[in-house]
């Protein structure tokens, strides 16, 4: 089983390993069927998905339908006005078969113009909070990528008493000086608070290039089970942060597996830059 830690002021004690349902957006119901059963197997009881992951949506509607209080339940909307975040926070509902859900998260908010739209008046911000303020949902958060992400999460804590915030995080990430400055005052801000900390893109290998692509992830992601042990354990060894399984549910197995066995301990930063060196990793943002 996966040990569990409290995710934030939500008070749930989630997974460390957060199953991240962007793996179901290309598959059939009998592949998510599967890949639920295995969440169930392994004991992982936090879902997070997204309007915007394909079918992942639908193809959770059935367990959820009759297992809702066996997760925690999180999705994004990555509207940027009110009226159309309502509709797809209502869609969401509906697509998943739920009268609840437990997080919603605007949706990978790192542009300055996305940013003043979804914040501002008549803004997704608005959508989300009528929404907690109806019991459709209980709390909010908010997501991003890239290199800024972090100090753009930063504006949006000082902005809204956000619930989690959700960014990259790995060994290139680290060696990123700017980013790692950046990521330490986003954690730390959530950390003041008691938000919970969401990390994503942490079995990175680098991006495919002329690689061919043989995963349903948008990166080359690390494929044995020794180097995905490391990644693994070097991100949870990291006090309190919850690691999103990558958008594969091939991958997923050695993922849970390298999870299950977590002791509390992780690699060093100099371990893991080593094994950069010995896998030619590299970073995915420039």
């Amino acid at each position: 089983m996966i040990p569990q830690r409290t995710f934030g002021r939500t008070g749930h004690k989630s997974t460390v390993t957060l199953f991240g349902a962007a793996a179901l957006g290309r598959v059939s119901q009998a592949d998510a069927d599967r890949t639920v059963e295995l969440l169930l197997e392994y004991g992982v009881n936090h879902i997070d998905t997204a309007a915007s992951y394909g079918d992942a949506e639908r193809l959770l509607g059935p367990w959820l339908e009759k297992h809702r209080d066996r997760f925690f339940l999180a999705t994004k909307t990555n509207e940027r006005d009110y009226a159309s975040a309502k509709a797809q926070i209502h869609r969401s509902l509906e697509r998943m078969r739920v009268e609840q859900i437990d997080l919603i998260q605007l949706h990978n908010l790192g542009h300055p113009d996305d940013w003043d739209t979804a914040m501002g008046e008549n803004g997704a911000l608005e959508a989300a909070r009528e929404a907690r303020d109806q019991g459709l949902v209980n709390y909010i958060g908010v997501t991003g990528h890239g290199l800024k992400i972090a100090a753009f999460h930063c504006r949006s804590l000082q902005a809204f008493d956000f619930d989690s915030i959700l960014l990259p995080w790995n060994i290139q990430m680290k060696q990123n000086d700017q980013y790692a400055s950046d990521f330490d005052r986003a954690v730390g801000l959530a950390r003041e608070r008691g938000l919970a900390v969401q990390v994503i893109k942490s079995l990175l290998r680098g991006p495919w290039g002329t690689t061919p692509k043989s995963r349903s992830t948008w990166y080359q992601p690390l494929e044995e089970q020794p180097d995905i042990d490391r990644a693994i354990h070097w991100v949870l060894a990291q006090g309190d942060l919850f690691l999103n399984t990558p958008g594969d549910i091939d991958l997923l197995p050695k993922v849970l597996d390298a999870a299950s066995r977590f002791d509390g301990t992780g690699p060093s930063d100099e371990e893991m830059t080593a094994m950069v060196e010995e896998q030619t990793m590299t970073p995915l943002f420039a």
